[in-house]
């Protein structure tokens, strides 16, 4: 059963209805139905971004990771994290006020600095051991580039693997781009040799992000998720369901 079921979506976010349903079959092809997990989502807010936020993309993704997250958590809300050099901001988005939530919130940011994965991915380990959860977590981090700084990204995913949370990095962009090298050495590093499990994936979602349909999406979101699950439940990183 889901957290949140069909009826409460349709009355508190009717724009939702046909992305949750779409979750919902995903979430059962991956042998992930009755899965309970929070859902984080990461934003890169560098200067590059910037044509995504304003051609409604980021948006676009937000509102997708939201209904796949109805599905998994019964709070209605997914914990939104903001990042350029630093953190530029914490934030959620909710089933009962998402449309045009993100806009609303970078609109009071300031500048759009440069690259950064580390502060950001710290950002969500602190929310996640505050919040005394004890379900695994989903982290979609969405990014258009590689860190500035690669060592500390990478150190720091490593250090994290010993903690019940899967990192799903998207990119937006040139899928031939080199910048996404980095993401891809990120997504291969060794097991157990530099980390205990493969708590990462990574695929692009090209340069037109709100072009790739709902059941692709979900389906590449959902791609290693199972995977990383039964590795971290063997390793008693994430609890036997």
């Amino acid at each position: 059963m889901p957290a949140i079921s069909l009826s409460k979506v349709t009355e508190t976010a009717p724009a939702l209805v046909e992305p949750y349903r779409t979750a919902g079959v995903s979430l059962l092809e991956h042998g992930l139905d009755g899965l309970r997990a929070a859902v984080y989502l990461v934003l890169d807010h560098s200067g590059s971004m910037r044509p995504y936020y304003a051609d409604g993309s980021v948006q676009a993704l937000a509102d997708r990771v939201l209904g796949l997250s109805a599905h998994l958590d019964d709070d209605g809300r997914v914990p939104v994290v903001f990042f350029s050099t630093d953190v530029d901001a914490l934030a959620d988005i909710a089933l009962a006020d998402h449309e045009g939530r993100i806009g609303r919130i970078v609109a009071g940011l300031g500048h759009m600095g440069r690259t950064n994965y580390d502060a950001a991915m710290d950002a969500v380990v602190d929310h996640y051991l505050g919040s005394g959860a004890t379900d695994p977590a989903f982290v979609v981090f969405q990014t258009d580039g590689g860190p500035t700084s690669r060592a500390a990204a990478e150190r720091y995913l490593c250090k994290a693997a010993k903690l019940p949370l899967f990192w799903q990095f998207v990119g937006f962009g040139d899928p031939d781009s080199r910048q996404f090298d980095y993401l891809r050495r990120l997504d291969e590093l060794a097991v157990p040799g530099k980390r205990v499990v493969d708590n990462a994936g990574f695929f692009h979602a090209g340069t037109d992000p709100r072009r790739m349909s709902d059941a692709e999406l979900y389906d590449r979101l959902l791609d290693e998720f199972p995977q990383w699950l039964a590795a971290a439940r063997e390793e008693g990183i994430v609890r036997p369901s």
